[in-house]
Formats: structure tokens, C-alpha cells, sequence
């Protein structure tokens, strides 16, 4: 991940745009960008989407995350993770939406899919939800319901009563998603038109 304007810029036409790239530099073969508003940003409960038009391609994965704003003192997966969407390049018709905590992280994660069968989110903008309450994490994607996790779908404790902060990344590579191949096009932009939380009402 770099801070370069290469792979994290406004595009002119009002949308941020995260690129991953096929290069070399700083010993990597690839970049790409995070960003996060960790220390910035923090919120509990309440609705947190955006619009995203997703990238693709094999070893390709875009994502719009969440985790707990404690992280630095009782470390993953305790803090909690929110997966709001992940996609696998390869599949760019089908997202997943996630949670891990401890004894649901990783492989064990609490997941479910939702995809399209006559298209894909790299074609257009699509918006990607969650709503998120004392006993339970809704999943959406274009205003549908999917999915609807609460405590008893765990197979550990409930962790998601605490501020979480949000993160937008296009990862290159990982057990998710496997390693790109000759046939991934390259470069491949994540474009962002907004991030939107609202409070829960009271």
C-alpha cells in the first residue's frame, strides 16, 4: 500500500479511486491503497454504507470493512471485525458480507453471499450496508436485506458493542482471493462515490 496519488486519488468526476497496480516498487510487485479513519473516526451502532464500483479480475480484492476502534490494546480478532463487502476478483458477480471475533475469525467467520447472476459490480456503482444494532448486524446491497447476524449465530462472544472505524482497500493477492494471473488486467480502480453513517435514532 503507498500514499501515492498513483493508487489513491479523486478522479475529477467527484469519486476517490483506489488502484492497484502491476509494478515494480519498494521490492513489491504490485501496489495498491488502504485508507482507514482509525484515530480519526469511530462510531457504535447505527447505519455505515457507501457506493462502490468494485474492481476484478483473478487475485483482486476489493474491500469496505470495519474494526474495533480497541484494537490496539486487546488486538484481532477480539476487537472484532464488520465485513461489509468483500469480493473475490474472480467472482465479480458475488460478494460476501462477514463478521469474525474470537472463535468465528478467519476461515470460521460468519459470512453469507450475495451476487447477481445476469451482472456484475464492476460494471456499475452499487451500494453496499450495514445496519448495525445492540443484538444484531444487518447485511444489504441495493437497499435488499441478505442477512442478518445476532449473538446466537456465534460461535464465541458478541464483540460488536463498542465503536468501530472504517476501512476502503483493494488488496493484490491472499488466502481470500489467490495470487493474480497472466489473464488479471491491470490497473484495477476501486471508485468510491461516497461513505455515508448515520446515528441510530434514540
Amino acid at each position: 500500500y503507498t500514499q501515492r496519488a498513483e493508487n489513491v486519488a479523486l478522479d475529477g468526476a467527484g469519486h476517490l479511486a483506489i488502484t492497484a497496480r502491476r509494478e515494480a516498487y519498494s521490492g513489491a510487485a504490485f501496489t495498491s491503497a488502504r485508507i482507514k479513519t482509525q484515530g480519526l473516526f469511530a462510531q457504535k451502532y447505527g447505519r455505515f454504507e457507501a457506493r462502490i464500483k468494485t474492481p476484478y479480475g483473478p487475485g483482486i480484492w476489493p474491500a469496505f470493512w470495519m474494526l474495533g476502534a480497541n484494537i490496539d490494546s486487546v488486538a484481532w480478532p477480539l476487537c472484532g471485525e464488520i465485513d461489509i463487502m468483500e469480493l473475490r476478483g474472480q467472482e465479480p458477480n458475488l460478494i460476501n458480507g462477514s463478521v469474525h471475533g474470537p472463535g468465528y475469525s478467519g476461515g470460521a467467520a460468519v459470512t453469507q453471499s450475495y451476487g447477481f447472476t445476469d451482472d456484475r459490480f464492476d460494471v456499475d456503482f452499487h451500494l453496499f450496508a450495514v445496519e448495525w444494532g445492540e443484538n444484531y448486524i444487518d447485511y444489504f446491497v441495493d437497499e435488499v436485506l441478505y442477512q442478518r447476524i445476532t449473538p446466537g449465530d456465534l460461535a464465541g462472544p458478541w464483540v460488536f458493542d463498542q465503536p468501530f472505524f472504517i476501512i476502503l482497500n483493494v488488496a493484490v493477492g491472499g488466502n481470500y482471493v489467490g495470487f493474480p494471473t497472466n489473464q488479471t488486467p491491470f490497473p484495477q480502480k476501486m471508485v468510491l462515490d461516497y461513505v455515508r453513517v448515520y446515528q441510530q435514532a434514540n
